[in-house]
């Protein structure tokens, strides 16, 4: 669930405007298109986004928010600017922890 979540929060990052999938693509630095196809259908499924069909030659396709989705923007955007603001303290702490004699393998 962990990995999905930073995927939706990355689209999330992107989405802004209607917009096509290649474009989508190379603003996920990383993503492939299988990883990013899988996350848009979750993520169509789950009604946080509309894929709509362009009647053009050839025939293309475009993604948006709905409204349930943009709902979530400015939640989700505090949440993205705590992990930002914390990223540092976190990876200091799985690293002490991962160090530890006792620790147990990372959580995937």
């Amino acid at each position: 669930m962990a990995s999905f979540v930073t995927r939706f929060s990355m689209v999330m990052a992107v989405l802004e405007r209607p917009t096509r999938f290649n474009e989508l693509k190379r603003g996920l630095e990383g993503i492939t298109q299988r990883v990013l196809t899988q996350t848009l259908r979750r993520l169509e499924r789950n009604g946080m986004i509309r894929r709509t069909v362009l009647a053009t030659s050839p025939v293309g396709v475009e993604y948006s928010l709905t409204p349930l989705g943009e709902s979530l923007r400015e939640p989700f955007g505090h949440l993205y600017d705590w992990t930002v603001e914390h990223s540092a303290e976190i990876q200091n702490c799985q690293r002490a922890y991962d160090t530890r004699a006792d620790a147990r393998p990372p959580v995937r």
